[in-house]
């Protein structure tokens, strides 16, 4: 058994070390086929998650992304960081609740985004309080909790690559321990951020660039997002529309080596 405090040095040294890709899984199973396959750490999917419950993107609560931790994290024995989007609340206590809750699910990261579900970004002073708190509960946990600060501004409308960076060079002060802007879509505005700050950065991958692409321009991790449930979603719905319109089975797999994966 790999304790939490195990899980969570492995994690820190991962950032430490050469670019390295984490992936999204949703449930239990996809966490374990994922871990079979060699990844290194597993982030979780606030849409994936979402998804599994019949319901869209920032339409759980908090107890449930608790239990969800929980699942993904006694599935396996790799490090696990929770895609916590907002805290839950808009106020610097929620940041630090949803922190520490999830941390005692077993939880060894999280991320913790400048958007409110209410459809605005928080002021850059706001935001930063949320981060300062997010990070004062991670250091008063008895391992070294990996905090993600997020800054939303390219998935929300706002695609300002120097409020982005300004927004993570400030998150980064206030104690954040690596910083992710969802959305870049260019080498360039990546290298521009991995210049511009001393923390190691996350980027969201796209199918335009590859793993060599997003490293080279100074990427440390790169995740998936909800990418790898969409992909399992849209296989289903080909073969589903297949069977439906036209009586046609073909697309049916056959099992995967889930013995071998399971083992």
């Amino acid at each position: 058994m790999v304790t939490q405090a195990e899980k969570a040095a492995s994690f820190q040294a991962l950032h430490a070390g050469e670019p390295f890709v984490i992936p999204n899984p949703w449930d239990a199973g996809s966490a374990r086929v994922l871990a079979a396959l060699g990844f290194k750490a597993l982030a979780s999917t606030s849409s994936g998650f979402a998804f599994t419950l019949g319901r869209l993107d920032g339409d759980v609560t908090l107890d449930e992304v608790v239990r969800h931790a929980a699942t993904l994290d006694q599935a396996t024995d790799l490090p696990v960081s929770v895609d916590l989007e907002n805290g839950y609340g808009a106020s610097p206590e929620s940041a630090a609740t949803a922190i520490t809750r999830v941390a005692e699910a077993g939880a060894v990261g999280a991320s913790i985004e400048d958007y409110d579900p209410g459809g605005t970004l928080y002021s850059r002073d706001h935001a930063v309080e949320r981060v300062a708190a997010a990070a004062e509960a991670a250091h008063r946990l008895g391992f070294p909790f990996t905090l993600t600060a997020r800054a939303e501004n390219h998935l929300r409308g706002n695609p300002d690559l120097d409020d982005t960076i300004a927004r993570l060079q400030a998150f980064a002060a206030a104690g954040a321990d690596v910083l992710y802007a969802p959305g870049l879509r260019t080498t360039q505005e990546i290298r521009a951020l991995c210049d511009a700050v001393s923390k190691p950065v996350n980027v969201l991958a796209r199918p335009s660039l590859s793993m060599r692409e997003i490293a080279d321009a100074g990427a440390t991790r790169i995740s998936v997002g909800g990418s790898l449930t969409w992909t399992a979603v849209n296989a289903l719905t080909a073969a589903a529309t297949q069977i439906r319109d036209h009586g046609d089975f073909s697309a049916l797999s056959k099992p995967p080596p889930l013995r071998d994966w399971f083992a």
